[in-house]
């Protein structure tokens, strides 16, 4: 191993690698395999991060050898806990020359490690992948987590990377449209897996009422009001000033509003939300508090949770995680939202970037009464469980990594 890759294995002994795959498919692949995950970094915000960790585990529990490559992070240590090894490249970079430059890193680990297929999350990375894995003949996977913004024709060129995978991950049914529409890319490559919800984390039962109110204490949210909670970095796209306006609109005082999330540099934008705040005397009503490490407590902490994205999202894991722990969730009509939402049964959907729309729905989500709440909580936990669990979403990957596994073992 040259001095340009860094490897963190795990601190323990790695299972029997003589166990056998355990879920029934068709797709026969013979011995134990070594998967790398490529991703920029391992940051605690975000989608992929999170879901590279939980894939990561979830290879190695199934017996194969794990591996993920990024620029590392704060998640690097969760990768080795859950049995991966983490090799760490300037993957987190678009700069041409070291895109370059990271295929021949990326090939050099490929041919030392024996990887069978890599899994790619995030386009930068994935032009280097892509071209490691047509050098070394492994199989490539992609996975597009979103619609990464496709205006004009040097960003769809940019983006196709992500298109490119012997099989091509959609993390909801509406990013898979989005693949067909704007790349012609065919159905028989595209396979939606919705993105997992870890209901054993998200689980009412297993948040301690200390820990919901160790974080009310910290957020100093007086007793005796009601908590509606939007969670989402502080970027305009997510709605913050949307929320805000129809807070106004409702025109209650006696309810506690939260806004969760770190605005990563973005200083201007926090500020236009305090002008906001202020401009509406919402100031004894609306806070603001940064990025949160217990995201259970906080949902239970809320009688109602928020998403007021403007732009569709991709699948948007607040939707389950609120649902996952029985909060009632009101969201834009549009997106992955449509998909994870019960309209009226376990949540509510709105007219995107419509402040009446949502002051009338926060309303009504705020004046529902014990049975009712107790009705919604549990079809909305029952809906995750049943449609959207990490488990889920790990053995769907796997039964990728397997039949394109297959495919290339018979060639």
């Amino acid at each position: 191993m040259d001095a340009g890759i860094l490897a963190v294995k795990p601190s323990y002994d790695k299972p029997d690698r003589a166990r056998h795959l355990t879920n029934n498919n068709t797709f026969e692949v013979k011995g134990e395999k070594t998967i790398l995950q490529v991703l920029p970094a391992l940051g605690m915000s975000g989608g992929v991060e999170c879901g590279t960790v939980e894939i990561a585990g979830c290879i190695h529990d199934a017996g194969w050898r794990s591996l993920v490559a990024s620029a590392g992070g704060e998640r690097v240590h969760q990768v080795a806990r859950s049995g991966g090894e983490h090799f760490e490249l300037p993957l987190d970079t678009k700069n041409p020359f070291t895109i370059w430059m990271n295929t021949a890193r990326l090939v050099k680990l490929i041919r030392e490690e024996n990887v069978d297929l890599v899994h790619v999350r995030s386009r930068a990375p994935a032009w280097s992948a892509y071209r490691a894995c047509k050098q070394t003949g492994v199989a490539f996977v992609t996975t597009f987590h979103g619609t990464y913004g496709a205006a004009n024709a040097f960003k769809r060129a940019y983006n196709r990377v992500m298109t490119r995978g012997e099989r091509v991950i959609a993390i909801s049914s509406f990013i898979a449209g989005h693949l067909k529409q704007i790349y012609g890319v065919a159905a028989d490559r595209i396979r939606v897996i919705f993105r997992g919800v870890d209901i054993e984390t998200f689980d009412p039962a297993k948040v301690s009422a200390e820990r919901v109110v160790q974080l009310s204490n910290a957020w100093r949210l007086e007793d005796g009001y009601p908590v509606v909670m939007l969670p989402g970095r502080l970027t305009r796209w997510k709605g913050q000033s949307i929320f805000i306006e129809a807070v106004a609109s409702l025109g209650r005082k006696d309810i506690r509003c939260v806004l969760v999330g770190s605005d990563h540099g973005r200083s201007g934008y926090r500020k236009e939300l305090v002008k906001q705040i202020e401009r509406f005397d919402l100031s004894s009503v609306v806070r603001l508090v940064d990025n949160c490490e217990d995201m259970p407590a906080a949902y239970m902490l809320a009688d109602v949770v928020i998403s007021a994205s403007t732009d569709p999202e991709a699948f948007g894991r607040i939707v389950t995680e609120a649902q996952a722990l029985g909060r009632p969730i009101i969201a834009p009509d549009h997106g992955g939202a449509r998909e994870t939402i019960i309209d009226g049964v376990t949540g509510w959907l709105v007219p995107p970037g419509d402040q009446g729309a949502l002051a009338k729905a926060i309303g009504h989500a705020l004046d529902l009464g014990e049975t009712d709440r107790a009705i919604l909580a549990e079809k909305a936990i029952q809906n995750v469980r049943d449609h959207f669990s990490k488990d889920a979403m790990c053995k769907k990957t796997l039964d990728v990594y397997k039949e394109v596994l297959s495919e290339h073992e018979k060639r």
